[in-house]
């Protein structure tokens, strides 16, 4: 059991296209002030059929089809704004550049956008929850941390979980608690369903008595760490042990996804290397202009099984030595605040990727000095070099404010905790879902 409903995705696929189906047979309705005959219609639908999958896409890379949580869910008008917004300039250029889906009159088109605009705006935000989602269930969560307190609010102010925790319990604090009088109670009385536990705690075992006999009442029991990780999309810390890497964690071959992911780095490196040696002769003038100084800057970095990597960069910092390590003194040129906000300066990079240095998707390689300091604080750090780094990844696309320039051991704790969510659940497909994402992020300019 997880507490989003699984069928929602399919869910807002199926209405995003009915709408867009939708909203054509109404544009022909309106603008022929009658019922759209079935060839009048179906000669619309196939060019529109190949601007739907497009507009699919869409959704998809602007993060439409991701799970909303609290913090999104205030961003999901703007976020669908933005999204049709890009849809309609898509629309633009498909059927007044390419001849084959073109159509007449062009006041079709006009009607359609205006149309289909509006009805998946409202689908999305105030049609789509009053579909397929279950009633809440009452539910008592056990645990202790901030991972519990950070779950209870998440669940408890998010209408698209099926699960309302109406009471928590802090296994730290059990010591003079009923467990029998005070909880078992709230359960019975309250009608819970769902009773969320830290299994792995091992504070939790003298209530498991109890907690067993709840089986006979009906009580389904899940585990609060599957929970979080399903919601936040990273690991909880506070759950990883040496036997949690052994349960998680393989560095076993994987034929079909290493073969896989292999040709994508070669194939797209060697496309967008080529491509972006247009942009070089720019770079360079620019350089050179504002002081003179290198072009490229090299830097090494960990990679897996803690190899060093040499990778080159353009400069977009005042020339200091790589011996200078993390020294305070260096500042980011105006030149090179535009190529990192770009994402430019990273484009040399793609040669490193070629070679098979790094990935195209996979843990940020960090610097050896930076390395060293975290893996003093911060318990299994070294576990992100089990798998070659990429030049971007789960941790980029989902942490707000990234750990950059000097040690930050609170932020590379979350990192670490996106990074390990990728190792364990890395695929083709998380993969190609990471270098969609980033493609948006590359397109808003947001960085990473």
């Amino acid at each position: 059991m997880t507490v989003l409903n699984k069928r929602e995705n399919l869910l807002l696929f199926l209405g995003d296209l009915f709408f867009f189906i939708f909203s054509l047979w109404l544009m022909l309705f309106i603008r022929y002030h009658e019922l759209p005959s079935s060839e009048a219609f179906l000669q619309h639908l196939v060019p529109f059929s190949v601007l739907f999958l497009v507009w699919i896409i869409v959704f998809f890379i602007a993060g439409l089809y991701d799970k909303h949580t609290v913090i999104l869910q205030g961003k999901l008008p703007g976020i669908i704004f933005n999204a049709q917004l890009v849809n309609t300039v898509l629309a633009f250029l498909f059927f007044y550049f390419i001849p084959y889906f073109g159509i007449t009159p062009k006041t079709n088109l006009f009607i359609y956008l205006i149309i289909s605009f509006g009805l998946l705006f409202f689908w999305r935000i105030y049609c789509q929850s009053l579909f397929g989602f279950k009633q809440k269930e009452n539910a008592i969560l056990i645990g202790s941390g901030d991972e519990m307190k950070e779950l209870k609010e998440e669940v408890n102010n998010n209408p698209r979980y099926n699960l309302n925790f109406i009471s928590s319990v802090d296994l730290n604090e059990m010591s003079g608690l009923d467990f029998n009088e005070e909880v078992l109670k709230i359960i019975y009385s309250e009608d819970v369903h769902v009773v969320a536990v830290d299994l792995k705690n091992e504070k939790v075992l003298p209530i498991l008595p109890s907690l067993y006999n709840l089986i006979f009442s009906k009580i389904k029991f899940i585990d609060m760490y599957r929970v979080y990780e399903d919601i936040f999309d990273r690991v909880p810390l506070s759950l990883v042990r040496y036997n949690w890497f052994l349960e998680n964690i393989s560095t076993a071959p994987k034929a079909t996804y290493d073969f896989l992911k292999r040709a994508m780095d070669i194939v797209l490196s060697l496309a967008l290397g080529v491509i972006s040696l247009v942009i070089y002769p720019f770079v360079i003038i620019a350089i050179k202009l504002e002081d003179r100084g290198p072009i490229f800057f090299v830097q090494e970095r960990v990679g897996k099984n803690n190899k060093i990597v040499r990778i080159r960069k353009f400069r977009s910092m005042t020339v200091h030595k790589e011996s200078d390590g993390l020294a305070k003194d260096v500042r980011v040129t105006k030149v090179g605040a535009f190529l990192r906000k770009s994402r430019v300066d990273e484009l040399p990079q793609l040669w490193n990727v070629l070679r098979g240095d790094i990935s195209l998707i996979g843990p940020r390689p960090e610097l050896p000095v930076l390395v060293k300091l975290y893996e003093k604080k911060i318990p299994y750090y070294d576990i992100r070099h089990l798998i070659k780094p990429g030049l971007s990844g789960w941790a980029q696309l989902n942490q707000p404010v990234p750990p950059k320039f000097s040690a930050n051991y609170g932020e590379t704790k979350i990192k670490l905790s996106y990074d390990l969510y990728y190792i364990k659940n890395r695929s083709f497909l998380l993969d190609l879902k990471i270098a969609l994402k980033t493609i948006k992020a590359l397109l808003s300019r947001s960085g990473m």
